[in-house]
């Protein structure tokens, strides 16, 4: 029986759009950032600061090296989070709602400049912050795992105090999902015709 459910935040409750970030920093003078930025993974600074191997600071000196003139730090943080679009009122609500039936969890690649800028203010748009709609999160950057790793799954098991096979994860990429899957989760796989929203109403009737 499912009892948690733990979700993945970009392309799943947070709306995200990888070639507004590569045209921002295309613009502000990189080279070539779609070889590093990916739609479900990074690479270079990109990979090192959402592994948490880096700090902020340290991924803007280590990206300045990919740029063709000298750019300052609002410049990166900004083309940066253009990845990142927000978070629909409804998905909220939604979270809302299941939170009164389910324990809920963030299970997210993600990295500690878009953490502290962006993400965390986007969930204090109904007048509450993340730790209202999530009973525990596991970020990249903290843990130092990355999905598809077995590692940072093992890590919400241990930390999160979670049953896999109690467990429905969300996620966007299907790499995810079937690593999910081999270690004994239950995941279904988001899609912007079929949004978690959807593949709840379905799975887990009222």
């Amino acid at each position: 029986m499912i009892q948690n459910l733990l979700f993945d935040l970009g392309g799943v409750i947070l709306d995200i759009d990888r070639l507004k970030a590569v045209e921002a920093l295309r613009a502000a003078g990189m080279r070539s950032p779609e070889e590093l930025l990916g739609d479900y993974g990074q690479k270079g600074p990109f990979l090192a600061l959402e592994r948490g191997e880096i700090t902020p600071a340290t991924f803007r000196d280590e990206l300045r090296t990919y740029f063709d003139r000298p750019v300052d730090d609002e410049t990166i943080d900004s083309a940066f989070c253009e990845f990142l679009r927000g978070i629909p009122q409804h998905r909220l609500r939604a979270l809302e709602e299941l939170h009164r039936r389910f324990k809920l969890y963030l299970l997210s690649n993600t990295n500690a400049l878009m953490w502290d800028r962006y993400i965390l203010p986007e969930f204090t748009k109904a007048g509450h912050d993340i730790n209202y709609y999530f009973d525990g999160i596991i970020a990249s950057f903290q843990v130092k795992a990355y999905k598809p790793e077995p590692a940072i799954f093992r890590a919400a098991e241990s930390i999160l105090g979670i049953d896999p096979e109690e467990t429905l994860f969300f996620d966007d990429s299907q790499a995810n999902v079937e690593a999910a899957r081999r270690l004994g989760f239950h995941a279904a796989l988001v899609t912007p015709e079929t949004d978690f929203i959807t593949i709840i109403s379905k799975q887990l009737p009222k």
